[in-house]
């Protein structure tokens, strides 16, 4: 019996295995080929298409080819020194939250940094208001805008507000994805079912002392918003390592690349050199201190990523010509003559 074939989509990341959706609507869980994971070395993740296939008697589907990607969520692999970890693929908006009553002004700089490096619409959405007094959020919403404005918008949702959910769901048009990310218990998964309107994802029990939740999302799901698109809700992200984020850095820092078009050299690096504008706006009080040491941070360490994967390429290609040596001085059967 011929083994069937199936075009589809990842709508679920459950512990490696892809459940994919296929164009009848039936789900069916895969696992990735070999010659996939091993030649290519690429593996299917949440939003994308993929062909697959279902050899006879097997309790699985096998993912043999996956369709070219509209756009990546791509972080630096936590566990490797210079390779690249996609954590979504093919959507169309990134919301970046947080909770109103505790920001974290630097990961958010980080977290906007690798939303707009995608090249998707980005939106803040700060959580958990009702936590919060009303002094204490227009605080925080100034600060945040002043971050993230004018390249992202910055939303404030409340469980005891619904017109602020509705606004959020405005974000979600018809036929499109939305990823959302932020650091575990920020309220992602209560979010997601505010926007259903049920309770479709599970979410950890909210501390009384502090309105901190823990960490329940353990897989990547795609989640239908009736009326509206879809949703990712993302496992809290730990690691936020840089990859190839030049023109996320760019779009998440306009007003220190606004500064550096007035430095006096075209490749100054805002550190020592004369006549550069950035410093000289640090030194006056236009740009904070905070500020600049973070641009600097990400740059010096996209820096040191380039100069990682380019000792990696080196040392792959020493590999590859050692290999072809050692073939070449072999004789046929494989081993060499004494």
């Amino acid at each position: 019996m011929a083994e069937a074939r199936y075009r589809g989509e990842v709508v679920k990341l459950d512990r490696g295995y892809p459940l994919v959706r296929l164009e009848d609507g039936e789900l069916l869980r895969c696992e990735h080929a070999t010659a996939l994971v091993k030649g290519e070395r690429r593996r299917a993740v949440i939003g994308d298409v993929v062909e697959v296939a279902v050899p006879p008697a097997h309790d699985k589907g096998v993912i043999e080819a996956i369709a070219p990607r509209t756009r990546e969520f791509v972080r630096k692999d936590p566990t490797e020194r210079a390779v690249p970890q996609v954590l979504a693929a093919n959507f169309e908006r990134v919301i970046v939250a947080q909770p109103v009553g505790e920001v974290n002004l630097r990961r958010l700089e980080r977290e906007l940094v690798l939303a707009f490096e995608t090249g998707a619409e980005v939106t803040v959405v700060l959580t958990k208001a009702d936590l919060a007094d009303d002094a204490a959020t227009r605080a925080t919403v100034e600060a945040v805008q002043a971050l993230a404005a004018p390249a992202a918008d910055v939303l404030v949702v409340s469980e005891d507000d619904p017109a602020s959910v509705e606004a959020v769901r405005a974000l979600l048009a018809p036929g499109t994805t939305t990823v959302l990310i932020g650091r575990s218990g920020v309220g992602k998964s209560s979010l997601v079912n505010m926007l259903v309107g049920a309770e479709v994802l599970s979410v950890g029990a909210v501390r009384e002392g502090d309105g901190k939740g823990r960490h329940t999302t353990v897989s990547r799901e795609i989640v239908e918003v009736p009326g509206a698109g879809r949703i990712v809700d993302m496992p809290g992200v730990r690691g936020l390592g840089l990859w190839d984020a030049e023109a996320g850095i760019g779009a998440a820092f306009p007003d220190v690349e606004a500064l550096a078009e007035a430095c006096r050299f075209r490749d100054c690096t805002h550190h020592e050199e004369p006549g550069c504008a950035v410093r000289a706006a640090v030194e006056s009080g236009e740009l904070t201190p905070e500020r600049y040491a973070s641009y600097q941070a990400l740059q010096q360490e996209m820096a040191a990523m380039r100069d990682r994967r380019e000792e990696a390429r080196r040392m792959n290609k020493e590999k590859v010509s050692d290999t072809k040596r050692r073939r070449a001085g072999a004789p046929k059967g494989g081993r060499r003559r004494r």
